[in-house]
């Protein structure tokens, strides 16, 4: 039976197996865009191309795949100060289970705060924008909820920290570093105009938004790219739940917190 004729048949242009001739349920050969899983990647390709080509029709340039893992680096771990790691530390010092941190740090880290959401908006930028300064400017001087859209208005410019007063130094050495592979224009066209795009922002540039820039620069969709970001800053989630876990509560890693009675006022 066709696939068209079976209604049951899973409909992907990403993934294709054959079955073991002995066992239907046993896979004897899976193919990713084409390319043979085990038989032909596994010991000669990186993991940043296996991720790159689970969402292109093509696996990466060599500058392509050498800047997406540079990128993976900076996202691993967004450190115990972030809210979405924070998250899984409190899952894993009350002894939750791993799903579970795991799951509290995705739902933290989701957010429009230097979350996925955030990545998302900000790549919508590169997307309506490009390399135009002006275009921008009125992008980040109006921040709308989107029609439809279940997320509220930006409370600040997508991709910019609202805290800040100035550039972080890792946001610039972040910068810097994906920038020199030359994998697109946006990354460079950012850092040639970064004092104008802070301007209009009214706040620095975030680590979020220098990954959009890359994200982009790398061809993913703003879709592809909210989702890379949520799943590239896990592992340092997981380490920290992990950390933490055998530790308990008494010594977790942040200030308690002091309750004021009314009497002592």
């Amino acid at each position: 039976m066709s696939e068209k004729e079976n209604p049951n048949a899973i409909r992907t242009r990403i993934w294709r197996e054959e079955a073991e001739p002995d066992n239907p349920f046993a896979t004897r050969a899976a193919y990713c865009r084409g390319y043979d899983v085990y038989g032909e990647m596994l010991g000669q390709a990186r993991w940043v191309e296996m991720l790159y080509l689970l969402f292109h029709d093509e696996a990466p340039s060599a500058a392509q795949a050498d800047m997406l893992e540079a990128l993976a680096v900076a996202l691993t771990n967004p450190g115990p100060r972030d809210a979405s790691v924070h998250a899984a530390m409190c899952g894993g010092v009350c002894g939750s289970t791993a799903a579970s941190s795991l799951m509290a740090a995705l739902a933290v880290g989701a957010g429009q705060l230097a979350g996925g959401h955030e990545v998302f908006l900000a790549m919508q930028g590169w997307a309506e924008c490009g390399d135009d300064l002006d275009a921008w400017r009125k992008r980040l001087g109006k921040l709308d909820a989107i029609t439809g859209s279940i997320w509220p208005a930006p409370e600040h410019a997508p991709g910019f920290d609202p805290h800040g007063v100035s550039t972080a130094t890792s946001v610039r050495q972040m910068l810097a570093c994906l920038a020199g592979y030359g994998a697109g224009s946006h990354l460079l066209w950012l850092q040639q105009n970064l004092p104008d795009m802070e301007a209009a922002a009214g706040c620095p540039l975030a680590l979020s938004g220098v990954a959009a820039a890359a994200l982009a620069d790398l061809g993913f969709t703003p879709e592809q790219g909210e989702m890379l970001h949520l799943l590239l800053r896990l592992p340092g989630a997981a380490a920290h739940a992990l950390e933490q876990r055998p530790l308990g509560y008494k010594k977790f890693p942040f200030g308690t917190v002091e309750l004021e009675s009314e009497e002592s006022k």
